[in-house]
């Protein structure tokens, strides 16, 4: 069982995962790039169950370790220190920030199998990537809660696989396997398990930049787990990559 989280990546994903995380009674170690002292206002709103660290040193500490990087810096990650770990990786493939990149355009590897191969001898688990943080908080609900939202989970490692479900859970999210991390585009951008899922119908009339803030505030709708799976399942693969905005 996770006693401590790493995290590496403290942006609104990674933010929102520690906030779940110690709201559960985890210890987390945060870290960004940008050193440990930029981190000093959340760790104060996080309390004394949260310290700041260095990627390297969150790896290191980390039970299990939350990688919430864009894809762009994943071979930043530091793939010694995350040997043996299991790795939660949140990315997602977008050309227009990431940079295009071949073997994810023709649809050779997924996001997460770009990842594993970076963190060889770790276990790699995609996951939190299908759902933004406003609704990953929002969202949250006890073990056990009728309307408790499941989340898709994909990974090569049964046992790796078993520590992300624990995870999600304590976070207050069911979790469905929806295969390998060679599917795990099915919780990819351009699918329909991905974000509009989670945040429900908007309302008429909003342009792009007003749909935009309405969705970053949004409390979003549960999404049960035979619904996640029902969709991971009838998924069809297009083109990879999305815009982001």
């Amino acid at each position: 069982m996770t006693k401590t989280l790493g995290i590496i990546g403290c942006g609104h994903v990674g933010g929102t995962v520690a906030r779940l995380a110690v709201a559960a009674g985890l210890d987390v170690v945060l870290s960004n790039s940008r050193g440990p002292e930029t981190l000093t206002d959340l760790v104060a709103e996080l309390g004394t169950r949260a310290r700041a660290a260095t990627p390297t040193e969150a790896a290191q500490a980390g039970d299990l370790v939350v990688a919430a990087v864009p894809l762009h810096a994943h071979d930043q990650l530091p793939a010694t220190a995350l040997a043996g770990k299991t790795v939660v990786d949140t990315t997602n493939y977008y050309p227009e920030r990431d940079g295009h990149i071949t073997e994810l355009d023709t649809n050779e590897l997924t996001s997460s199998e770009l990842v594993q191969r970076h963190l060889a001898d770790a276990h790699v688990v995609k996951a939190l990537n299908s759902i933004g943080p406003h609704q990953l908080l929002s969202l949250a609900r006890p073990a056990g809660a009728s309307d408790r939202n499941a989340l898709p989970i994909a990974g090569n490692d049964a046992g790796a696989k078993g520590e992300a479900t624990q995870l999600l859970d304590a976070l207050g999210h069911d979790a469905v396997d929806i295969g390998s991390l060679a599917d795990s585009w099915r919780s990819g951008p351009n699918t329909a398990l991905y974000g509009v899922l989670y945040v429900g119908q908007p309302p008429s009339g909003m342009n792009a930049e007003e749909l935009q803030q309405w969705a970053a505030q949004t409390p979003g709708v549960p999404v049960p787990a035979e619904r996640v799976k029902a969709l991971a399942d009838s998924a069809a693969r297009g083109a990879a990559g999305a815009s982001y905005t």
